[in-house]
């Protein structure tokens, strides 16, 4: 088996690889965390077991190991591995490399394995190019990325691959790859008797945040800022790390899915989350006015009247964002974030507006009563513009006798059902109240 692939970014000129790529596991008895593709029974195990690897695609965030399962797979198969990035060549090259393995193949009878990082970068009419190699049987196709392939990969080549998902790794999983780093006298630091505190470990899994990767380079620059003799600590980890920044791609699959988690939680009045969701999107470099612009959307589609305030919070929220920026309007947006989760919910607008849409698509030209039209004419008078209107305020109650609806629709349909919760209990017994008048 040979690799083509870039060279590591601290190889060469007497310098080693880096630790990430030092202590990258060699069998599948090495692997940390993904259990269910790996473990007993598992499906990327059975490929190994059984030397039969069809075109796949992981999907998975950075540091899950995506990359080593490829390196294993082209082994058992004893198959050339091409490591290609989406993001340093283009479809030009990978066509070149498929044909190569289409005469590899041809004249050698070796299979090829070509690994493509990042894969969603193609677009999907270059994602074509693949296809006739892969279902030839020329190339092995293995993908990577970290975007959800139904929405990256075409139709065509998704038909043709498998798709496998990689769980970002748990915090034990990435405790024992950090231990075994320090304790690896071969590949890792174990020869150099560097010494790794419990809380250093603990911040190092914390701000590593389910990637491998991030975790052993965190390790490496911290060993390497500690004099001989010196413990690695929790502040000296602080020092190298200075923040971990929250997964945030703008646009991307875990966009939608923060927003996602922000509307559920306020949704279901829960405060803590609701919090918790702003402060990951902010921090994680979110566009406060996009922020403010779905809270907008929460508080008419999840309160509306059960406590109008709630949009009039929002807007305030709002205009903090446009006065102020970021970071200052974050309490405002944590504030509105509060209020929303705290009050009573009601879809008894998104429901009634939706019904209300309905019917208006069905039928968009129902005629408009005679009573409600304007007469500006003596033409229009005489023909019965505005018959029959009756002015609110002469009447008692400040409510007429008179049907404002279309006359297919008069009494027959109701559209806002206000439910008992908050302010629309209130408007429940308004809106009954009303309806007496009216009769009367």
């Amino acid at each position: 088996m040979t690799v083509d692939s870039q060279p590591g970014l601290f190889a060469g000129a007497g310098r080693p690889a880096p630790l990430a790529d030092r202590i990258r596991p060699r069998n599948l008895d090495e692997v940390v965390g993904q259990e269910a593709l790996v473990g007993p029974g598992g499906v990327i195990r059975r490929f190994l077991e059984v030397g039969d690897v069809p075109s796949m695609v992981f999907w998975g965030p950075p540091g899950c190991g995506k990359t080593t399962l490829a390196y294993m797979l082209a082994e058992a198969v004893n198959a050339e591995l091409v490591v290609f990035s989406a993001v340093l060549s283009g479809v030009k090259e990978a066509r070149t490399i498929m044909y190569e393995a289409k005469e590899r193949r041809r004249l050698h009878g070796q299979l090829t394995i070509l690994f493509v990082d990042e894969i969603h970068r193609f677009n999907r009419a270059q994602q074509d190019a693949f296809l006739p190699f892969v279902e030839a049987g020329d190339v092995i196709l293995v993908g990577a990325t970290t975007e959800n392939p139904s929405f990256e990969l075409n139709r065509a080549l998704l038909s043709r691959v498998k798709v496998y998902i990689l769980d970002p790794l748990d915090e034990k999983a990435l405790e024992d790859l950090l231990k075994r780093a320090v304790s690896d006298e071969e590949r890792g630091i174990g020869g150099r008797g560097i010494e790794v505190e419990t809380q250093a470990y603990e911040l190092m899994v914390r701000t590593a945040a389910g990637d491998a990767r991030q975790a052993l380079n965190l390790l490496e620059m911290a060993v390497s800022t500690v004099e001989e003799g010196e413990p690695v600590t929790a502040k000296v980890v602080a020092s190298v790390a200075q923040r971990a920044l929250a997964v945030y791609d703008k646009g991307r699959e875990e966009h939608h899915n923060l927003i996602s988690a922000l509307h559920k939680a306020v949704r279901n009045s829960d405060v803590e989350a609701a919090l918790y969701w702003t402060a990951r999107m902010l921090q994680g470099g979110a566009d406060p006015r996009y922020v403010v612009r779905r809270m907008l959307r929460m508080a008419s589609e999840d309160i509306g009247m059960a406590d109008p305030r709630a949009l009039e919070q929002v807007v305030a929220a709002s205009a903090a964002v446009d006065h102020m920026g970021m970071p200052e309007c974050e309490l405002a947006l944590a504030q509105a974030a509060v209020y929303l989760a705290m009050a009573p919910k009601s879809n008894a607008i998104y429901k009634a507006y939706g019904a209300v849409k309905k019917e208006v698509g069905e039928r968009p030209n129902l005629q408009i009563p005679m009573q409600l039209r304007n007469a500006p004419t003596q033409l229009m008078r005489e023909i019965g513009y505005g018959d029959g209107y009756r002015y609110a305020h002469d009447e008692p109650g400040g409510v007429a006798p008179m049907e404002s609806l279309p006359d297919e629709l008069a009494g027959k349909t109701q559209f806002y059902r206000p439910t008992d919760r908050g302010w629309e209990a209130r408007i429940r017994e308004r809106l009954e109240e009303i309806e007496k008048l009216r009769k009367r």
